[in-house]
């Protein structure tokens, strides 16, 4: 560990919180996509309905989109550790009883949508903790940009290698399992979290109202353009061209006439294009104008989901599929590099939970209306419309993204604490 600390892209370990901080995420986030897939497919079977795929989704995130502020709130006020803690342990309930509706048969949709709202739920108090937490477990702020990189890394992955494991156990053992083993691999961070040596907790003194704090970060990301206008677009690529994978369970079912297994192979190509994704940008130069790379990763978005769209062909629909993959990856990791970066520390919970806002307030929106535009156009006329939309957006956001103005974020490599404080 001490070899890849030397290295820019794995400075972040030289931090043993971070390593333990890391390993445990991971797991956790393979157990994740494996459940995701599940419940998509499920979903699918019993209804074959792309509306229901959209609500099935929406039924999980949009809570996050409704509770995720009042979770930034609770994340600059509270301990972390704690916060985190109870997320897991709540998390791996919701799991345990998924598995058990499903491995006794006694379960309808309605109860799958409402497990997925509780998800929802938890998540809303879980990520904007989790984020921030990761500024107290790194060895120096100058060590961000590599630790962000790695998360994102080790999802891409999850989302990679999850998926196409959770098509082998729905084919052979069903989707209790997957329930089950996602269950366990929360205790992989509850085990993480007891090996960290964290300072002790100091109580914050709070005088003000929760509603007031709730607009200090509004109006914090109004008076900060160069992380509004990145939330903004983030938004828009989230409600209009994200949602893409509603529409995967259709091509791997309907489309290509595959089964569980061609779900979790689309999905996993998907992955692959997010691991090479990540891998680019973890080897970006310390000079890198982050909001340039965005631009690009939202063109070849489009145009990935352009072309998957109108292929007949299994094999040739997966290169796009990875293609598209590579163009997703960007959009959470550089907008969160580059909120993070120009954040000020005590905004730093509230402007998270403004960032979970739009990618969990966005996609279940999203995939509402693409599953009930697809019902009405087709998934291939869909998923061609979403492609066009993604270039669209690049060309309005062109000048923004492309002319480097004052201050603007880059990959921090060698610069020392203080600089980067003064930047932030």
């Amino acid at each position: 560990m001490a070899i890849l600390g030397k290295t820019d892209m794995f400075k972040a370990f030289r931090s043993l919180n971070y390593t333990l901080y890391f390993w445990g995420r991971s797991v956790s986030q393979f157990g994740t996509w494996m459940q995701r897939t599940a419940v998509v497919w499920v979903v699918y079977s019993m209804t074959h309905s792309t509306f229901m795929l959209g609500l099935t989704i929406f039924a999980e995130q949009f809570p996050s989109f409704l509770f995720s502020v009042a979770g930034g709130i609770a994340a600059d006020r509270y301990e972390r550790y704690k916060i985190i803690r109870l997320t897991q342990i709540v998390s791996m309930i919701q799991a345990c009883l998924l598995a058990v509706l499903v491995m006794t048969g006694h379960y309808v949709i309605w109860e799958i949508l409402v497990l997925s709202v509780i998800l929802g739920v938890i998540n809303a108090f879980d990520v904007p903790a989790r984020q921030a937490m990761i500024h107290e477990v790194l060895y120096e702020e100058a060590d961000l940009p590599s630790a962000l990189s790695l998360t994102s890394a080790t999802a891409s992955l999850a989302k990679l290698l999850g998926p196409a494991l959770s098509g082998i156990v729905l084919e052979k053992f069903g989707a209790g399992l997957c329930f089950l083993l996602n269950a366990a691999s929360f205790g992989a961070v509850m085990l993480s979290l007891v090996f960290m040596k964290l300072p002790a907790y100091v109580p914050k003194n709070i005088k003000k109202k929760a509603i007031t704090e709730l607009k200090e970060g509004f109006n914090y990301i109004v008076r900060t353009p160069a992380i509004g206008l990145v939330i903004l677009m983030l938004s828009i690529i989230c409600l209009l061209v994200m949602p893409y994978d509603t529409l995967v369970p259709v091509y791997a079912k309907v489309i290509f006439k595959g089964n569980a297994a061609t779900f979790g192979y689309i999905t996993s190509f998907i992955g692959i294009g997010a691991v090479c994704g990540t891998i680019v940008l973890t080897s970006l130069k310390k000079d890198a104008n982050l909001k340039r790379h965005l631009l690009v990763s939202t063109v070849i978005l489009g145009i990935g989901l352009i072309a998957f769209s109108q292929s007949g062909n299994l094999l040739i629909a997966l290169l796009f599929a990875a293609i598209a993959g590579f163009g997703t990856v960007a959009q959470g990791t550089l907008s969160n590099i580059i909120v993070q970066s120009e954040c000020a520390p005590d905004m730093r919970g509230r402007v998270i939970s403004i960032l979970i806002m739009a990618l969990f307030g966005m996609l279940p929106l999203g995939s509402l209306l693409v599953g009930s535009v697809s019902q009405k156009i087709g998934a291939p006329n869909t998923m061609l419309c979403q492609g066009l939309i993604g270039l669209v957006v690049a060309a309005v956001f062109f000048r923004f993204l492309r002319v480097p103005v004052a201050g603007s974020p880059k990959l921090i490599a060698d610069e020392t604490e203080e600089e980067i404080i003064e930047k932030i």
